[in-house]
């Protein structure tokens, strides 16, 4: 079930907080098998948006996110 509210409380919403506050690159593997990198913009409840190594902003749906890690 899609929440409709954005749970600040939510421990992989504070996770993502602190990536963009530090600026942090993080690696996403895509459910697709899809790799993508690049430092977080913004998330909402639905989305997180990226800024890859070309300035390009890549907004991905967190339900096609299989995993992401710091690098």
């Amino acid at each position: 079930m899609a929440t409709t509210e954005f749970d600040t409380s939510l421990p992989s919403i504070k996770q993502l907080q602190e990536l963009i506050k530090q600026k942090t690159v993080v690696e996403w593997k895509l459910v697709n098998g899809d790799l993508l990198k690049g430092k977080i913009c913004w998330q909402d409840h639905n989305c997180v948006c990226i800024v890859n190594e070309q300035n390009q902003q890549i907004t991905i749906w967190k339900q096609a996110i299989a995993y992401f890690h710091s690098q």
